[in-house]
Parts: C-alpha cells; sequence; structure tokens
C-alpha cells in the first residue's frame, strides 16, 4: 500500500506565494479600515491583495484554457477567486468607517480570503504531516495572541493575550478574561474559524498518525503471511519434483520395441 511522500504534493508557484503574502496583509487591513487616520494604508492592502488574487487568477486562465471547455466552465471552476478578487476591489474602493454595511462587506472579503488561503496552503499540510501542522497552529495562536494583546484592553500581557486566544480558539470560554471592545469581538470571530480549524488539523493529524501506524503493522503481517505460503507452495513443488524423480528412477518404464527386420534377399 503506497502513502503519500512529500515529493507527490503539488509545488505552490511564485505567483501563489505573493498572494498568500498580499492576503495575509487583510487582516491588519480590516482594523486600520475603522480607523480614519490609515485609511490610505489599509486600502492599500487590500488593493494589493485585490492585484495578487487578480494576477493568480490571470495566470491559471493562461495555464488552462485550453483544458476548459468554454468560459462558464472556467467561471464556475475558479468562482471561489473571482468572487475574492471583487471583495477585496470593493473593500478598497469603500471608504474607511464603521458602519454596519462597511463591516458586512469586509467581512465577507475576510471569509473567502480565508477560504482561499486554506485552498492555496492545503499542499503544505497534509494530514499526515504532523510537524507542519503543530507548526501552523504555533503560528495561527502567536499572531492571535498578538492580536489580542493589541486589541483588548483586558489582555494586559502577552501571555494573556495567548491564553485569550487559546480558550477562544478551543471554544472553551472560561470567562477570566473576555473580549469586551468591537474590535476584539470580531476580531474573537476569526479566532474561532481560524483557531478551530487548526486545532481539529492537529487533531486529525495524531489520529492519521496512528492510523497509518495500525495500517503499516498489518501490512506487513499480510506481506509476511504471503512469503509464508508462497514458501509452502515452494516446499510443495520441490518435494512433488523429487517424488517424480525418484519413481523415474525405480521404474525406469518398458523397453523400446525395436523394429521388424525387413527379410533377407534370396540368393
Amino acid at each position: 500500500m503506497a502513502h503519500p511522500t512529500h515529493a507527490d504534493r503539488p509545488a505552490l508557484s511564485a505567483r501563489q506565494l505573493v498572494e498568500i503574502v498580499a492576503l495575509l496583509a487583510t487582516t491588519p487591513a480590516f482594523y486600520l479600515a475603522l480607523l480614519d487616520a490609515h485609511r490610505t494604508v489599509a486600502l492599500a492592502l487590500y488593493a494589493l491583495a485585490a492585484m495578487a488574487a487578480a494576477a493568480v487568477l490571470a495566470g491559471e486562465h493562461r495555464h488552462r484554457r485550453h483544458q476548459a471547455r468554454g468560459r462558464l466552465a472556467f467561471l464556475r471552476r475558479h468562482r471561489l477567486a473571482i468572487a475574492l478578487v471583487a471583495a477585496l476591489a470593493a473593500s478598497a474602493a469603500l471608504p474607511s468607517g464603521d458602519s454596519a454595511g462597511l463591516i458586512v462587506v469586509r467581512l465577507a472579503a475576510a471569509a473567502l480570503t480565508i477560504l482561499r488561503l486554506g485552498e492555496s496552503m492545503r499542499p503544505w499540510f497534509w494530514r499526515s504531516n504532523l510537524p507542519s501542522l503543530l507548526a501552523l497552529a504555533i503560528a495561527v495562536l502567536g499572531l492571535c495572541g498578538l492580536g489580542f494583546w493589541l486589541l483588548e484592553p483586558k489582555a494586559l500581557t502577552f501571555g494573556q493575550g495567548l491564553w485569550l486566544a487559546f480558550t477562544t480558539a478551543a471554544t472553551v470560554g472560561y470567562g477570566d478574561i473576555v473580549p469586551s471592545t468591537p474590535a476584539s469581538k470580531i476580531f474573537a470571530v476569526f479566532v474561532v474559524l481560524l483557531g478551530f480549524a487548526v486545532l481539529s488539523l492537529v487533531t486529525a493529524g495524531i489520529a492519521a498518525m496512528w492510523v497509518k501506524g495500525e495500517e503499516r503493522a498489518m501490512e506487513r503481517d499480510f506481506v509476511a503471511a504471503l512469503h509464508g505460503q508462497m514458501q509452502l507452495l515452494r516446499d510443495d513443488v520441490a518435494a512433488l519434483r523429487r517424488e517424480l524423480a525418484a519413481r523415474g528412477a525405480e521404474d525406469p518404464g518398458p523397453e523400446p520395441i525395436s523394429p521388424p527386420r525387413s527379410p533377407a534377399p534370396p540368393r
């Protein structure tokens, strides 16, 4: 039974790596857009992410246009990327502020960004690659803890921010520290979505590691039993050959009949 290896993973292109970095920049852009003082930076980050996603989409179209069955098939195949580009472009075009309509549009862009990041980074994190999953979980929790430390007044230290990030991501909610500001409450929504997904991946990776160990043990037992049966078959064939050879030596068989002689010609 073949198991996936590192060589089986599809490689990410440079354009996709740029897109991932640009999409990660939309997280601070969401909060900067709430403040008039940082409106230019927020809109620039949104515009950069939109251009990066559009560049990846255009490259995918050039690479696969000979395989697609028309424009409708391409739109259906890449509907997530198209919706993401539209949402990021709308977020860059809208003014800054904390009105309900602006927050809804940018929340939709954030949700599509999370889905696109998961789709792009999936080749990096297979269920059997537990070290990569652990590194991803530590990085996500660290960034979430930093965000809570900066956004939540009750999180006085980075450690308290990490604790709030973990309890939020694990959906435990002890209640000792809770988000109290609108910005930290919105941030908690993203922490739940990202953190719970990452923790689930780590749990699935640990379970897959045990299952894979059991599968390999069963595979070894099956191969050993198959080799044993083949060895028994070889022994039976060798014994049958020896028996046939012994019978041939004991009973050489009837003597060959000589052909009749022709009568001698008269003298």
